[in-house]
């Protein structure tokens, strides 16, 4: 993906920001890992321009995981439950 791609509200693929630390940020990470969904992930902690989208998106909070989707659409902390509605099949 093309770097200049990363910030925006219609990625080409799914962007999920991020810090390592965090334990919500973990668990969707595991969830798009055992779910082999295609992630692109930023380190907002390693990535001032990242933060600096987040915070634009959250309304001047950096929160975390905030994922954007290439249909235009975000989700800000989801839960498991609203990751597995999100990818359900039915």
């Amino acid at each position: 993906m093309a770097t200049n791609n990363l910030y925006t509200r219609q990625p080409a693929e799914i962007v999920m920001y991020s810090v390592d630390w965090c334990p919500d940020c973990r668990r969707a990470k595991f969830f798009f890992k055992r779910n082999h969904i295609e992630v692109v992930e930023v380190n907002v902690d390693a990535d001032e321009k990242g933060a600096a989208f987040v915070r634009e998106i959250n309304s001047g909070n950096r929160t975390v995981p905030t994922i954007i989707f290439p249909d235009g659409s975000v989700m800000i902390e989801p839960s498991n439950d609203e990751l597995n509605h999100r990818f359900s099949r039915s």
